[in-house]
């Protein structure tokens, strides 16, 4: 895109002018853009593996389980997606070969996504890529991203998603 000037600083000059200075919005704005160029730029990195992010997470989410499988309303609470966005990211990862069902032995009528071999290959291969690549975050520091992390810590606690952490639990880095 490359325009001469910041489009998100030039909305906030027209809003100030209009409603008041809003930080707020300037923030929200830039975070919303940053995750429109991450999703790219990931995905973008995923592509020749046959995946997007999202399906990334979800073959991530099972190489991390004891099992390599987990229920399917399991997968949607740890990704926090619609229990329709598990079912599609489940459908294209066994269309791929990438994932199976299976029926759940501890409830007759839930249904597990067990990674398979090849799933676990690509995993692998696509977390090369993306570690090769920072995730798509190069241009900050190690200590740059762990305050980032840390704020949106803090949003996502604000927001319901888990209760504040005990404090001094993330000094195991």
């Amino acid at each position: 895109m490359n325009l001469p000037f910041d489009p998100i600083e030039r909305a906030h000059e027209n809003w100030t002018r209009r409603w008041g200075a809003s930080p707020a919005m300037a923030a929200v704005t830039s975070v919303m853009r940053a995750q429109q160029i991450l999703i790219g730029e990931l995905d973008g990195a995923l592509k020749p593996f046959g995946l997007t992010f999202a399906r990334y997470e979800a073959l991530v989410l099972l190489t991390f389980s004891g099992s390599g499988s987990l229920p399917l309303g399991k997968i949607g609470e740890r990704l926090m997606v619609h229990p329709t966005s598990v079912t599609n990211t489940i459908d294209r990862l066994e269309g791929q070969g990438f994932v199976c069902r299976l029926p759940n032995p501890s409830d007759g009528r839930g249904v597990l996504a067990e990674i398979t071999d090849s799933g676990r290959r690509v995993t692998e291969e696509a977390t090369q890529a993306l570690l090769s690549m920072d995730f798509g975050l190069a241009c900050y520091s190690d200590e740059e991203l762990w305050r980032m992390h840390e704020m949106f810590t803090r949003l996502r606690v604000d927001f319901g998603d888990f209760p504040a952490p005990v404090s001094g639990a993330a000094e195991g880095r």
